[in-house]
This record gives C-alpha cells, sequence and structure tokens, in this order.
C-alpha cells in the first residue's frame, strides 16, 4: 500500500511540475509582450517627435517630462537608433526600420571623432545593428572607420584605451565603461580580420581585469595610469559614491563587458570574471528583492536612495547571455531566474512609462550621475536599449 502511495505521488508530482514550469513561461511570455508592446509604442512616439529635428537625438527628460535631447556627439547618441534597429527585427515593421535608418544616418559623421572613448556605444549600438539586420555595405564601411578612430585612442605602452582628455585630476584616466567599447573593436576585427582591432580589445580586457577589480570582484569607475612608468596610479570614481564602492551601473558594464568578450574570443579567462562579477551582484546583501539596483551598492542612505533602473536592465540582459556560456545548470538557472525578476519589475507600472508620456522614453526611474546631480530619477536611452535587448533574449530562449 506505501508503495503504491509513494508511485502515486510521484506521478502527480511529475504532473505537476510540467505545469508549475508553463505556467511560468506563460507568465514571462505575457511581461515580455506587455513589455515589447509598450516599447513599440513608445519609440515610434518618440521617432515621430523629432522628425522636424534632423540633428538632435533624445537624452533625457526635464523634471516636467519635457524632452531633452542631445547632439550626435553626445555619449549615447547610438542607442535610439540600436533599439528602433531591435524592435525591427523583431516585429518586421517597416516604419520602425524608415526610423532606425534615419536616426542611424544622424551620427554619420561620428565615424571620425578621435576625442571620446564612446564609439562603440555609439556607432555599434546603431550601424552595428543596422549592419547585422541588413547587411548594408555603407553600414560596415561606417563601422570600420569608427573602430579605426577608436583604435587612435590606446596606447600601446600601457596597454588600455584611454578615456577622457579634458579631466585634469587625472593623467590618463580610463573607466570601466570603456569595456562596452571594445564590442566594436571585436566587430571590426571579424569584418575586416585586422588583427590589431582584436590584439587592442584583449589587451585592454585583460589589464583591466588587473588594475580596475577588488578582492571581491566589485570595480572601481576610474583607474589612472601614470604615462610615465605605464602602471596604475589609483583607483577613482566620478559617478559613483566613492572610489571604494560598488557604483552599480559600472558592476553591470563589467558584467556585460566579460561576457561580451568571451563571446567574441572564447577566452576562459573572460568566462571567470563575468561569473565572479554576477556573484559579487547577485549576493551582495544591498541588492533589493525586486533586483533592481539602488545607484550605488555602498551608497549612505539604502533604503532612501535613487534605484538605477538602466543598471537593472544592463544586468538582466547580461545574466540572459551568461547563463548560456556556463556549464553548471544551476548558475544558468539563477541568472535566469534573477533576470526574469528584473524584467518583470522593470515592465511593472512603477518603472515602464504610461504611453505618449515620459517624453517618449520607456523606462522611468534610471541614474546618469548622482554625485553631480545630474539625470536623477530620469528617463536615459541606454536603459531603454538594454531592456529592450533583454526582452528580447529572453523571448528567445523560450522560443
Amino acid at each position: 500500500m506505501k508503495k503504491k502511495t509513494l508511485i502515486l505521488a510521484v506521478l502527480v508530482i511529475g504532473l505537476l511540475l510540467p505545469s508549475c514550469s508553463n505556467n511560468s513561461n506563460d507568465m514571462m511570455s505575457s511581461v515580455i509582450e506587455k513589455g515589447l508592446k509598450r516599447s513599440i509604442e513608445q519609440s515610434e512616439f518618440m521617432a515621430a517627435s523629432l522628425m522636424d529635428q534632423p540633428d538632435r537625438l533624445p537624452k533625457t527628460t526635464e523634471k516636467d517630462g519635457t524632452l531633452v535631447t542631445s547632439d550626435t556627439h553626445w555619449w549615447c547618441s547610438g542607442f535610439f537608433s540600436g533599439t528602433l534597429w531591435m524592435l525591427y527585427e523583431a516585429t518586421g515593421n517597416e516604419t520602425l526600420k524608415k526610423y532606425a535608418e534615419n536616426y542611424t544616418m544622424r551620427i554619420e559623421k561620428e565615424q571620425y571623432a578621435l576625442d571620446t572613448h564612446d564609439l562603440g556605444f555609439m556607432m555599434n549600438c546603431s550601424f552595428g545593428n543596422g549592419y547585422r539586420i541588413t547587411g548594408n555595405e555603407n553600414y560596415k564601411k561606417i563601422l570600420l572607420q569608427s573602430a579605426r578612430s577608436l583604435a587612435t585612442r590606446y596606447n600601446e605602452n600601457i596597454g588600455v584605451i584611454r578615456s577622457w582628455d579634458n579631466k585634469p585630476k587625472w593623467m590618463y584616466p580610463v573607466i570601466i565603461d570603456n569595456l562596452m567599447n571594445l564590442e566594436l573593436l571585436e566587430n571590426a576585427y571579424k569584418l575586416s580580420q585586422d588583427s590589431l582591432f582584436d590584439k587592442i580589445a584583449n589587451s585592454h580586457a585583460t589589464i583591466t581585469i588587473t588594475n580596475h577589480f577588488r578582492p571581491d570582484y566589485s570595480s572601481c569607475h576610474v583607474v589612472d595610469y601614470d604615462t610615465i612608468t605605464n602602471k596604475a596610479l589609483k583607483m577613482d570614481t566620478h559617478q559613483g559614491y566613492s572610489s571604494t564602492s560598488a557604483w552599480a551601473r559600472g558592476q553591470a558594464w563589467g558584467l556585460y563587458g566579460y561576457t561580451m568578450m568571451y563571446r567574441e574570443t572564447q577566452n576562459e579567462k573572460y568566462l571567470q570574471q563575468a561569473i565572479n562579477i554576477a556573484k559579487f551582484i547577485l549576493h551582495h546583501p544591498n541588492l533589493p528583492e525586486d533586483k533592481i539596483p539602488y545607484w550605488d551598492f555602498d551608497a549612505p542612505n539604502i533604503p532612501d536612495e535613487p534605484r538605477d533602473a538602466s543598471a537593472g536592465a544592463i544586468i538582466a540582459s547580461a545574466l540572459l547571455e551568461l547563463g548560456q556560456y556556463v556549464n553548471d545548470d544551476k548558475l544558468s538557472k539563477e541568472y535566469q531566474s534573477v533576470a526574469a525578476q528584473q524584467l518583470r519589475t522593470l515592465s511593472s507600472d512603477e518603472y515602464l512609462a504610461a504611453p505618449q508620456t515620459n517624453g517618449g522614453f520607456i523606462l522611468k526611474h534610471s541614474v546618469g550621475n548622482k554625485p553631480r546631480n545630474s539625470e536623477v530619477d530620469a528617463p536615459l536611452t541606454y536603459a531603454d536599449y538594454y531592456y529592450v535587448e533583454a526582452l528580447l533574449r529572453y523571448k528567445k530562449l523560450l522560443q
């Protein structure tokens, strides 16, 4: 009798488990469809609103919701067209494609910019997505020129790409954000077979592991290098709470950057670095239950500190990719579970803007530069970009 009861219990559990899994997938499918539908509505609304200003790009909003725009040289100028490209790819919507082409070409001249380390953000998110989706040969030429321009900022003796030119407090500043711009170089390497691009990207990524990260795998924001000795002088910050704190978006850049570098190179040291960064983020005592971090993990007034939706979106997208590379099923499930929670939170009314509000941006509640009171509790184009990317990555997993 006991044996029959045990067999029956096992059968019941076996029947229930797929049902629970299906319910969870159905719930996430609803979250994703809601997020994508709103993303399309907001992006079309925003794109239409700026068609009469051909040299402007969306940046953020004023406190009253008024749209603030930037010129093409602002480091975020490529994110909006990148969002449009991803939404076009997901839907086949020709209106979105026309908008994507228009906003991409607005920043064409930036391929020759030599004074910015952010050409990866600017040109790979826009022209890179455009080329990947359409195969437009003109986009390819622009990507290669952009990579050549970025490569001019590489110091072969130090082995890293310089960030800012106009910050006199540092001799040779390099910020954690630079990891993200390496994708442009790896993309150019694949398109041209010029190994210099790959050499620069790997040198920068390797030296950044040595000098930006602490024993717990948190990173500082800025490392200043000595151009005489070619050695790291000090760890510092520009947008974080302090030189010893863990600025949330900086941790997100590190996680995403090393996940991307593993994808591009298959170098195991990058995979392990990404796993270690993920462990720091996901097990930090100050990570809220809804998984959207405060603007800095060490901000002094937690829980009364602003959240950063942009950091949450970047982390979600990175975790979904990283989960595909790890050989540990438990880790993979943890990454997907956290990303699912982040997407549920970001797709809630608290973070997801109502149609035709928020200046046309998709998400609310991001933080640009808290120490300088710039873009605090505001919408940001890169928050939208990585949110849409995360939605589409999760949708692909479900399919």
